[in-house]
């Protein structure tokens, strides 16, 4: 016979909180029971009798039978419920010989009411829904049993024929299946174990009993037919095959637990508190099949921490779940680490045995919990090394270190053109307040300026306390560069966006603080550094701008910018011309890139600017106004222009054997239309590379205006007799433009960038342009719009009648590789220029 045991009953009278299915299959099954029970009674079946008895007495001893298999129940756990077998198999078996087979439901009820009452009753348990629901089911066993007996058997067969002997074996099996099914489908419904899991768990052992418990009923009826003799040998058997059985069981539970508890303990381990808490939760509950399980972890203040977990379906209330209860302290080495309780469903093997295992996978559990608990401790230690290390104790702010690391990070993620600016801060007499306030006072109005920092931050702004009274605020967004910059001028300088930015926090950590008790206004210093991201690393950065702030304080101003002039340990200046003279010797240093210049109408490129590039192997790419002072004031400005014109020429022929004829504009320096073999170089540059004269325009800056004129002339007459073009750079911002142009013949002149972007804005700015233009159309001079950017700068350029531009707004300064497509680009984008005619018809 087999029966379940949800893990869920409660004790002394507590209510069940039962799932709705269960409820429902243990109404039907019990209606069922009472119905088949009354059914068998009314009908008038009788069986092989081998003994002559009365019919009450008959049913009376089969419910006996049935209440002495009952209380010789084992049990085993599934889950968190329990199954329960017994010799229910015997009982049918002598039971069917006895008594009439329409009354073994009935007897078999009473008799499992009768035993599970005193069962219950012996734990303390008063739990009538299993009760009645166990009995009917045992009932519901009979019943099909009785009734494939009697179909195999028939009514009137002898009891010692083989025919009548299959129907009981046949029976018997039929009472297995019922019994078992029902107990399966019980605690699936509870929820207690998986249904898999349960059959094949009872099954296995179940099936040595099955057939220890047939072999003794047929025995025992062998022993009724051929004398009662045979009878004496029967309780020993029963006592040995009741320990062989238990014995079984019993191995096969411990065996199960020390499985799971193998299981349990490979998972204990953990970097937390909570993760080992879980996990010995989870693991309490498979290898004990509890009800519930608690863990309470002591803290390092000797208060308790609880963790709780519950079987499903259960009640959580301790106090409502029946036991046995088993709880143990948890230690290391003798130090207590906390206690672990635990409720079991129904006691399958002695309680001591339970409380070993407890006991073990308490010291388990406590184990995992000291080296969690160790482990947290050792990650907060390095977490507070860590944060400790990086940051300023007083103020919490990044420390030097950390300024050093990330600022160094984030500069490497930047193009390396980027101009980036750092500010560094002291507080004027703060060693006064220190003196006359004492240091906590000091320390007070560190944290309050640390806060107003912090306050002030923009997004991607490094804010650091270096030490005593200076903090540093990294700026890595000051300034864009601009598109159309050449190698002969200067872009435009991030310093002032940096200066304005060091003045603002000067004006907002100047407002008035109260530091113990007292009001004060702190006075900033600001020393300013600026450096493209490629150029420098923080730690020079931060040199410079301590030199700016020793400035500041010198001249008694807020804010002072480094100046390299006042920069004793600079040594770029000194080492640049050698590294110079390096980088025309190497292949990859000095960069061409080529900016086209386009028909403002159309579109189409009308020329091609070269500009100069150096790929600095330890500051990273410079501007040509990084360098171009040392070249212009030192011996490498011949050699330097030669390379120049040589790479803007080879660019010139690769583009014109791709059929794009269009010319090529070189800066010139000032000194080099002093050389009076300037027009020769050219000359010999343009044979080498097979190009005509027209094809070159050498762009010249309105400095040539203060040099020697006469021989300026001589080399800019002789090199217009050649053919080559002539362009004045950066028109407008000098003084002696209308000098210089009436005193020789240009072809070009080029609008500075400054203008062109003040023009929409701007009445002056737009009347220089259309004074450019206006002079170049009497000029017999086509005239070039640098630094446009936006398609309103277009439109008002031609609106002005400016014919030619070149910036941002059609193109970027491109590699040699990739003009040639981006020329055929601009072409084939452009629509076809329309010429107007005459009113005679002629063009």
């Amino acid at each position: 016979m087999t029966d379940a045991r949800p893990g869920r009953p409660l004790a002394k009278g507590a209510p069940v909180s039962r799932p709705k299915a269960a409820r429902v299959l243990t109404g039907i099954v019990v209606v069922t029971a009472l119905a088949v029970a009354v059914l068998g009674m009314l009908l008038p079946l009788r069986g092989p009798e081998i003994v002559s008895l009365s019919t009450p007495a008959a049913i009376g001893a089969a419910v006996l039978l049935v209440a002495a298999a009952q209380l010789a129940r084992l049990r085993f756990r599934v889950g968190r419920g329990t199954i329960s077998i017994s010799w229910g198999e015997t009982a049918f078996i002598i039971g069917f010989a006895l008594a009439p087979p329409g009354w073994l439901p009935a007897a078999t009820l009473l008799g499992a009411v009768g035993a599970w009452i005193l069962i219950t009753w012996l734990n303390d348990q008063r739990v009538l829904a299993d009760l009645v629901h166990l009995a009917a089911s045992l009932s519901l066993g009979a019943a099909a049993a009785a009734t494939i007996t009697y179909a195999v058997a028939g009514p009137a067969a002898p009891l010692g024929s083989t025919r009548t002997q299959v129907g009981l074996i046949a029976g018997a099996f039929t009472y297995l299946i019922v019994t078992m099914g029902l107990a399966v489908l019980t605690l699936s419904l509870h929820r207690d174990a998986p249904p898999a899991q349960i059959a094949v768990r009872a099954l296995h052992a179940k099936l040595p009993m099955f057939v220890g418990n047939v072999l003794v009923g047929l025995l025992s009826l062998f022993a009724l037919v051929n004398g009662p003799i045979w009878l004496l040998a029967v309780p020993p058997s029963l006592w040995l095959l009741q320990r062989t059985y238990r014995y079984h069981l019993r191995a096969e539970e411990e065996r199960r637990i020390w499985e799971a508890f193998a299981r349990a303990t490979r998972t204990l381990g953990g970097s937390s508190e909570l993760a080992v808490a879980a996990a010995g939760l989870r693991g309490a509950l498979d290898v004990f099949g509890a009800l519930r399980v608690e863990i309470e972890v002591l803290q390092r203040n000797g208060s308790p921490r609880r963790y709780a977990a519950d079987g499903a379906s259960h009640d959580p209330t301790p106090g409502a779940l029946p036991g046995p209860v088993i709880t143990r302290t948890m230690a290391v080495a003798g130090t207590e680490v906390g206690e672990l309780t635990v409720w079991l469903s129904e006691p399958t093997l002695p309680v001591a045995r339970d409380e070993l295992a407890v006991s073990a996978y308490g010291d388990a559990l406590a184990g995992a919990l000291h080296d969690a608990a160790a482990h947290e401790r050792l990650a907060q230690l390095e977490e507070k090394a860590a944060h400790d290390g990086v940051h300023d104790p007083l103020t919490g702010l990044a420390n030097r270190s950390a300024l050093l690391a990330d600022g160094d990070a984030l500069l490497h993620s930047f193009d390396r053109d980027r101009q980036v600016a750092l500010l560094l801060l002291d507080l004027n007499d703060f060693r006064e307040v220190n003196g006359t306030l004492g240091h906590r006072a000091g320390d007070a109005m560190l944290c309050e300026v640390a806060e107003r920092l912090t306050d002030l931050t923009r997004e991607q702004e490094l804010v650091a306390r270096l030490g005593d009274d200076e903090f540093a605020v990294l700026l890595p967004t000051i300034a864009t560069l601009t598109d159309s910059a050449t190698p002969l001028h200067d872009t435009p300088n991030p310093l002032p966006r940096a200066v304005r930015r060091a003045r603002e926090l000067v004006d907002q950590l100047g407002l008035p603080m109260e530091i113990g008790g007292v009001r004060l206004v702190t006075e900033i210093a600001v020393g300013v550094a600026v450096s493209s991201a490629g150029s420098t690393d923080l730690a020079e950065l931060i040199r410079r701008a301590g030199i700016a702030l020793d400035q500041a304080k010198e001249l008694h101003v807020a804010v002072a910018a480094y100046d390299s002039a006042h920069d004793a340990s600079s040594t770029d200046h000194l080492a640049l011309p050698a590294e110079l003279y390096d980088a025309l010797t190497a292949e990859d240093q000095l960069v061409l890139v080529l900016q086209p210049e386009v028909d403002l109408q159309t579109g189409a490129p009308t020329g091609v600017e070269a500009l100069i590039r150096w790929k600095h192997p330890r500051r990273g790419t410079l501007n040509p106004n990084d360098f171009i002072d040392t070249i212009e004031h030192g011996e490498l400005l011949a050699p330097f222009t030669r390379y120049v014109l040589d790479r803007a020429l080879a660019a010139a022929a690769d583009w014109a054997g791709h059929g794009l004829d269009l010319p090529v504009s070189v800066n010139v320096s000032a000194r080099s239309l002093l050389d009076a073999t300037l027009p020769a170089q050219v000359a010999d540059a343009l044979r080498r590379h097979r190009l005509g004269a027209g094809r070159l325009v050498l762009e010249i800056t309105e400095s040539v205006a203060v040099s020697d004129q006469e021989v300026v002339d001589e080399v800019i007459a002789a090199l217009r007799e050649m053919g080559v073009q002539i362009s004045v750079d950066d028109f407008g911002t000098g003084f002696s433009s209308l000098s210089f142009v009436t005193r020789v013949t240009v072809d070009e002149l080029k609008v500075d960038r400054s203008f062109v972007t003040d023009m929409t804005d701007s009445a002056a700015a737009a009347a220089v342009v259309r004074g450019a233009v206006e002079l170049g159309a009497r000029l017999g001079a086509r005239v070039v719009a640098e630094g446009v950017e936006t398609a309103d700068q277009r439109a008002a350029l031609l609106a002005l009648g400016c014919t030619s531009a070149q910036g941002y707004h059609f193109s970027r300064p491109l590699p040699a590789d990739k003009i040639v497509a981006a020329l055929n680009q601009l072409a084939q984008a452009a629509p076809p220029k329309v010429i107007p005619l005459r009113a005679d018809g002629a063009s």
